[in-house]
């Protein structure tokens, strides 16, 4: 069976299931986390919302395909405690350069055992959930198919998890950003959005002037010949930052393995081999 999570914040997201469920109820809720049973499916703030196709059961009188409403959040943290805990991350200068970069840190539940909170869901308590179908059990195979697909959706995003707490990522990376450690780490990667650091002596400086282009030779080929790379240290401020910040495991890719891993490796193998033609 092919695998729900990717990444180690999956999996342990998904482990409280485990724990709070029979082993039956859990087998049939991957089923419901499909395109086929996840009729709707909607997260804003902090409520994950679903509507879900359920099954005909003429035993139980059921004979018309039924449609059950779920929805399911995370405890909340409040805002004296998400004060703590960005304090916290701002001490913290690996967990706080993965998170700018919308990583998830792996120091980061230690970071929140300090705090006397965890982050990935460790109990029952820890999950406000609700089904409109008829089980007794909490959370129902509904809810945990609802589960399972948030699950997916942090391989991609792992900072959802922090808005499903209660605090927005993009909030919480702009007071990194303005702490002093925050302030120094993006002054080293580089103003605004540009976070590589372009070598001066690889790419000229535009002119002030642009002057009028006589023909398509000069408009492509330009005035002044690109310099050579062969001071170039072929190493970047951080190593495959751009594909970082968009996140690890993008939709596009269906492998287990780290797409950012892979892009580590393949990036400078590249630069190596066209060097000549640079």
């Amino acid at each position: 069976m092919a695998k729900i999570t990717r990444t180690w914040w999956g999996e342990s997201f998904l482990d409280v299931l485990g724990t709070i469920m029979d082993d039956g109820r859990l087998r049939r809720g991957r089923a419901y986390a499909g395109p086929n049973r996840l009729l709707e499916f909607s997260i804003k703030d902090t409520s994950v919302k679903a509507k879900i196709r359920g099954n005909k059961n003429p035993y139980f009188g059921v004979y018309k395909e039924p449609r059950y409403k779920t929805e399911f959040k995370l405890k909340q943290f409040s805002a004296k405690e998400w004060d703590g805990l960005t304090e916290e991350i701002t001490r913290n200068a690996a967990c706080l350069s993965q998170l700018l970069m919308n990583e998830m840190p792996k120091g980061i539940e230690a970071v929140f055992a300090r705090q006397k909170l965890n982050l990935l869901p460790r109990n029952k308590a820890d999950l406000v959930t609700k089904c409109s179908c008829p089980d007794y059990a909490d959370p129902c195979k509904h809810v945990a198919g609802v589960y399972y697909k948030v699950a997916s959706l942090l391989d991609r995003d792992p900072l959802l998890l922090f808005q499903l707490r209660g605090m927005d990522a993009l909030k919480l990376q702009e007071k990194l950003a303005a702490s002093p450690l925050g302030k120094a780490l993006i002054d080293q990667w580089g103003e605004g959005e540009q976070v590589v650091e372009y070598q001066a002596h690889r790419y000229p400086e535009p002119p002030v002037k642009v002057a009028a282009v006589s023909d398509l030779k000069t408009f492509w080929q330009g005035e002044q010949a690109l310099p050579l790379v062969g001071h170039f240290s072929g190493q970047p401020a951080a190593a495959a930052v751009l594909i970082k910040k968009g996140g690890d495991y993008p939709a596009f890719w269906q492998r287990d393995q780290s797409f950012i891993e892979v892009m580590e490796k393949l990036y400078p193998r590249i630069v190596d081999k066209n060097k000549a033609q640079l």
